[in-house]
């Protein structure tokens, strides 16, 4: 079986404003260097049962994100997360993203898969959007393998190098998941720190310094790993924010763009004993174009030869 790119055009009618960093072009960037690959396959978003959406978020919540998209122009749901009259159909696919490639794992039509949709979602908390997010993809992710697979024990690394809150808020007292950020600290959006354990001492914070480079980072990653092989996961999830990268305008980590290659191969390595190989990554930040789509190739690549071994 194959790695699928699950991505819908939806994702590039989220219109956000001239020089808002997180634009149409980013899933751009990345489709067009993915679709020199021939191997992969192709599948667009599903649509995210109402049940599965409060779980992940308050059911007010929900019903007020529905509102908010204007019918003309741009409405600024916090100071940077903009929607726009095409941003509902995005917002909602986005999710659903992470609906088809579980049911397709499931139903064995490809062995792990990518979700190139915007707008991310690790900042989405269960009861506000913020920092460019408004649903919370990855929970959405693991509530969908709970309530449909009956999944126990779900990790949710996220790489990216903002702390991912949204994730934490709503994975916080899921008995069922395991969630685990590496992120720049201290900065935005605050919190992530070591004492952000959540309620059963499901999530392992990992904060660093601004200036971490490749060794120090994956020196840090060990304890991911570590935490990864206790834990023993029935299911991976990836948050894939890819702005740790060193020309990344938002932070100031020290990436490369291989070094995306290595944190995906290194954490399949450690996990797919325990999953058998079940993994569906969710694309969160990455704001220089060509960063951002050299990395989520290396990202693919690694997901690749884990699946053809």
């Amino acid at each position: 079986m194959k790695t699928a790119i699950i991505t819908s055009e939806s994702s590039e009618k989220h219109i956000t404003g001239d020089g808002h960093p997180e634009q149409p072009k980013r899933v751009v960037s990345i489709i067009d260097t993915l679709k020199k690959n021939k191997e992969l396959l192709w599948d667009k978003p599903d649509v995210v049962p109402n049940d599965i959406l409060n779980m992940t978020h308050s059911e007010d919540y929900i019903n007020n994100l529905k509102d908010s998209f204007p019918k003309s122009g741009l409405n600024f749901l916090d100071g940077d997360t903009v929607v726009s009259p095409g941003s509902k159909d995005a917002v909602f696919q986005a999710a659903g993203s992470a609906i088809s490639a579980i049911d397709g794992i499931e139903n064995k039509k490809y062995k792990n898969a990518f979700c190139v949709v915007r707008p991310p979602g690790h900042h989405a908390e269960k009861n506000k959007s913020m920092g460019f997010c408004c649903i919370s993809n990855a929970g959405v992710a693991v509530n969908y393998l709970i309530k449909k697979y009956n999944y126990k024990r779900i990790a949710c690394v996220d790489f990216d190098v903002h702390w991912g809150n949204g994730n934490y808020d709503v994975m916080y007292d899921n008995k069922n998941s395991l969630y685990i950020s590496t992120h720049q600290y201290p900065f935005y959006p605050g919190g992530g720190s070591e004492k952000d354990k959540g309620k059963y001492n499901n999530s392992l914070n990992i904060p660093l310094p601004a200036g971490t480079n490749s060794e120090e980072y994956f020196n840090a990653y060990d304890r991911v790993l570590d935490k990864l092989i206790e834990y023993k996961p029935d299911y991976l999830i990836f948050s894939a924010g890819f702005d740790a990268h060193k020309n990344d305008p938002l932070a100031q980590f020290e990436l490369s763009s291989k070094d995306f290659y290595e944190i995906t191969r290194r954490t399949l390595k450690a996990t797919n004993k325990f999953t058998n190989g079940k993994v569906v990554s969710l694309l969160e930040g990455g704001y220089d174009l060509k960063a951002l789509a050299e990395s989520a190739n290396y990202h693919v690549n690694a997901l690749i030869e884990t699946e053809n071994k």
